[in-house]
């Protein structure tokens, strides 16, 4: 009984080095590796972190701008039938929820920059 324990504790440390071993090299893995595409980075520069005003302002132009460009869109066009429009208006705002998110994303981007440089 006395080596069936032993060799438990022994085999038990190994699996855990070796799982331990294992975790290091998948964190140490490219970041693709781990990404599935839903999520982007929002860089950036220097010179953006400075003034958090005109980021907004950037951020609320870029925000209008889509908003108009997906009502133009979502109207429907002479030459297209029902299906057809209605298959663009699906396709348009998955597209537009996309855009929003990465806006709003470049907006937390910057709040977390301008924080991190106080």
């Amino acid at each position: 009984m006395k080596i069936t324990g032993e060799k438990v504790i022994i085999y038990s440390m190994l699996g855990l080095m070796q799982v331990g071993m294992f975790s290091s090299v998948a964190a140490a893995a490219p970041s693709p590796l781990h990404n599935n595409g839903s999520q982007r980075l929002a860089y950036l520069d220097r010179d953006d972190r400075h003034d958090p005003g005109d980021q907004k302002r950037k951020h609320d132009e870029r925000q209008r701008e889509e908003k108009e460009r997906h009502e133009r869109e979502m109207k429907r066009r002479p030459h297209e039938s029902e299906r057809e429009w209605r298959e663009r208006q699906e396709r348009e705002n998955k597209r537009h929820d996309q855009a929003l998110r990465e806006i709003a994303a470049l907006l937390i981007g910057i709040a977390i920059g301008s924080g991190s440089n106080n």
